[in-house]
């Protein structure tokens, strides 16, 4: 029997429909086994890794264990998906050639292995073979079956290695930081070897914009008039009062054109999306980790090629044409028929042979898909469309203006083609109006105006800018930077988007820096990242890479001081729980556990006031003050439906107010 093994079921039962035609379904230990007509060869689906690699359990009292003795503990493979590793258990008994059908990429590569390895501690001795491709559509499919390969041993082996490296960091760490807090159980505060520089980036801009001190700087800008009126910007920031208003005095009643040039500027195409472009992109209206999830249904279903790749080239060997012509029949065809004018792809820097950039290789229409999947597959059908499209061209005018010795300037640009912004909708195309002008032609000065502003600080992270970072730094993968973003919001570290550090996360970031500060920088990481590529290319062992990290953070606990680490944590996350002052006593009030969480008064137990709290949901205290009383706003966000805010002490007295009213009434 032919044994075919996908990464999930839905992967299986649509490679076995494209393979075979006529179908039948069985189950073994309740696991989906599709069947060819003739029972001879035969598909099913893991559900990603089915092996978990972990410490043995005399490892797993954190109190107990030396830290130290995590970094060369043996570690064990646990299988978590027991039927699915009997049901291949079963299969690989009468099957005498295996082909991995996983995702190819290297933690497809490894889930494929792993399940090879069950296989083959029941029939040691069977065939197999790799299937790889880019989108599950039947040309694909039939043409990765006809060019099957071998399986990549080495990039399995890179992938086991960050799962090593990655397990090390995580348990070392984590506990380091949640022993010294006192932080344990589901309170856990967890450390990683890419969370924590990701982290640092997060609270560092924080700091930058709350130790901001504004400059107040002025400019001047007047209006002109030839024929028609227009405004002029004076080419000066001043950074002195006196300095403008001496300009600004000087300014008469006409200027000079000193300068006017009018061009044609082409604007550029959009790259092709690889995963953080694409990320970046659909973060814009709904979170990456949800965009992912998304878009991975939609590579499973047929719609859009592999999600996950760094490529931004279309190799030669994808039928571009062809694939646009899909859509003359569809919703896009306005947008089709602009691409098959143009037809020459944009191309970015980056080119790798995995994978293609990001591409839709089936039409859907709205009826298919929910209002989510067609907002994601829309994307990447206009971004696909708007790569092969002309590009927009622009009607520029500059003209430089003399007042007195005081110089103007001014800009004003129509769009002649809109080319590829008539295809990709998401970016809006402004175009700002400067009349014809003549060098030496004298225009009357309407009015002027000498403008006081201010310096603002940086802009704080989105989701989408801090994927971009991590990309910039070598932070995590394609596969990965989405993920570990989420880490972050549900361990309570950040919130909202614009992201915010918590109080926790100034926390842990300062105890690092202080006592450990090169877990919080992305050297190590980057490295890791340069030695994954290297043991995929067979020029370096995954013992010598595991070794080093061993090494690495041997070093870190000889360094640190667990007693003040876990002071400067334990005072952030004091402040992370305080909601105001006092209206009884004057002291502080922080968010409390007992028996449920309240508010309570640092001042107990000789002042008793306190204030109930929803005892679901995870409680946040947001920035925002009340305008009443000054007391935090907090924010509660139910594992299901919307997130609301409130003020504890307003929604006390409205509560005490509606009690007395009941009693009286």
């Amino acid at each position: 029997m032919w044994l075919i093994v996908t990464e999930k079921d839905n992967t299986a039962r649509r490679i076995a429909s494209i393979l075979f035609g006529s179908v039948s379904t069985k189950k073994i230990n309740g696991i989906n086994v599709y069947y060819s007509k003739d029972g001879d060869s035969a598909v099913v689906g893991l559900k990603g890794h089915i092996v978990e690699l972990d410490y043995p359990k005399e490892y797993n009292n954190w109190s107990k264990v030396p830290l130290k003795s995590l970094l060369r503990a043996r570690l064990v493979k646990r299988v978590k998906e027991r039927r699915i590793a009997q049901t291949l258990e079963k299969l690989a008994k009468e099957a005498d050639r295996v082909t991995i059908a996983t995702d190819y990429d290297r933690e497809g590569e490894l889930i494929g292995f792993e399940a090879l390895e069950i296989i083959r501690r029941v029939n040691p001795k069977v065939r197999v073979d790799r299937a790889k491709y880019s989108a599950i559509t039947p040309s694909e499919i039939r043409n990765a079956f006809k060019n099957r390969t071998e399986v990549n041993y080495n990039l399995a082996k890179a992938a086991e290695t960050r799962q090593i490296v990655d397990l090390m960091w995580g348990a070392v760490l984590t506990r380091l930081i949640s022993l010294s807090s006192g932080r344990m159980g589901k309170d856990f505060l967890s450390v990683g070897r890419v969370q924590s520089p990701t982290l640092r980036f997060i609270v560092e801009r924080e700091k930058e914009i709350r130790e901001f001190v504004p400059t107040p700087y002025w400019e001047i800008t007047a209006v002109f008039k030839n024929s028609e009126k227009f405004e002029a910007k004076h080419v000066k920031r001043f950074l002195k009062k006196e300095e403008a208003e001496k300009a600004f005095a000087r300014i008469g009643r006409e200027a000079t054109v000193r300068k006017f040039v009018e061009k044609e500027v082409v604007e550029g195409r959009p790259i092709p999306f690889n995963t953080t472009e694409f990320l970046r992109e659909a973060g814009k209206f709904m979170p990456p980790d949800r965009a992912m999830s998304i878009a991975e249904n939609l590579y499973m279903n047929g719609y859009i090629s592999y999600p996950r790749t760094d490529n931004t080239v279309y190799p030669k060997s994808l039928n571009l044409k062809a694939i646009v012509k899909q859509f003359l029949n569809s919703e896009f065809r306005k947008e089709a028929e602009i691409a098959l004018s143009h037809m020459k792809p944009s191309r970015g820097k980056r080119e790798t042979k995995d994978h293609p950039p990001i591409h839709p290789v089936a039409v859907a229409s709205r009826n298919d898909l929910s209002k989510d999947e067609w907002r994601i597959y829309e994307l990447v059908v206009r971004r696909f469309l708007a790569t092969l499209s002309p590009e927009a061209i622009w009607a520029v005018r500059q003209v430089e203006i003399d007042a007195n010795g005081e110089v103007f300037k001014a800009s004003g640009r129509q769009i002649v083609r809109m080319g590829w912004r008539e295809v990709y909708t998401y970016v809006k195309t402004e175009e700002t109006h400067l009349p014809k002008l003549e060098v030496g032609q004298v225009l009357q000065v309407l009015s002027k105006k000498l403008h006081e502003k201010k310096t603002k600080p940086p802009g704080r992270y989105t989701m989408s800018s801090i994927i971009k970072l991590m990309e910039k730094h070598n932070l995590g993968t394609k596969s990965t930077r989405h993920e570990i973003l989420k880490k972050l919001y549900t361990r309570g570290y950040v919130r909202g988007n614009p992201i915010t550090p918590t109080e926790i996360a100034f926390a842990v970031i300062d105890a690092l820096k202080k006592e450990a500060e090169v877990i919080t920088l992305p050297d190590m990481t980057a490295k890791l990242e340069q030695d994954m590529d290297r043991i995929e290319e067979g020029r370096l062992d995954q013992k010598e890479v595991v070794e080093e990290s061993a090494r690495f953070l041997e070093n870190v606990l000889e360094k640190v001081d667990a007693e003040e680490l876990g002071k400067v944590i334990r005072e952030g996350i004091k402040r992370d729980r305080v909601v105001g002052m006092c209206p009884e006593c004057g002291k502080e009030l922080e968010i409390r556990k007992a028996k449920g969480r309240f508010i309570g008064c640092t001042g107990y137990p000789e002042c008793r006031f306190t204030l109930p709290l929803p005892q679901k949901g995870r409680l946040e205290v947001t920035a925002k003050k009340c305008d009443k009383h000054g007391m935090s706003i907090l924010r509660i966000r139910p594992s299901k439906g919307k997130s609301w805010t409130f003020c504890p002490y307003c929604s006390y007295l409205e509560w005490k107010e509606r009690g007395r009213q009941d009693s009286s009434g």
